[in-house]
């Protein structure tokens, strides 16, 4: 196999999907979203293992980010997914700037306070 590619435990823990009872990798979620978002193509080699390219990671980063830290439905995702709209690229780097910005903000209230004191 590969080296490019990545078994689904593998893209569980890089986006740290576990399970809250067990504490164990959560692979589920990401069998759930392959019959969910077409975008998602695993590779399936003997054994009917699965296995993602780098494409297909990105894909589920994008996923991931906008189901569970924007809160947005599967039903909106698939929207935003169309080939057709572009703004999943934008939506995400309004978030990085507003967290960049989250932190700048943190960082300048933690000074203020030690001035005052």
């Amino acid at each position: 196999m590969d080296a490019k590619y990545k078994t689904i435990s593998q893209v569980a823990q890089i986006l740290n999907l576990v399970d809250k009872k067990s504490g164990k990798l959560s692979t589920h979620t990401l069998r759930y979203w392959e019959k969910e978002f077409k975008q998602i193509n695993p590779k399936v080699f003997s054994g009917k293992r699965r296995y993602y390219d780098e494409k297909s990671i990105e894909t589920i980063k994008k996923i991931h980010f906008l189901l569970k830290e924007k809160g947005m439905t599967i039903k909106g995702v698939k929207k935003l997914l169309n080939p057709n709209n572009s703004s999943v690229d934008e939506i995400s780097n309004l978030s990085i700037k507003a967290k960049d910005i989250r932190n700048k903000l943190e960082k300048i209230s933690k000074i203020i306070k030690e001035l005052k004191n």
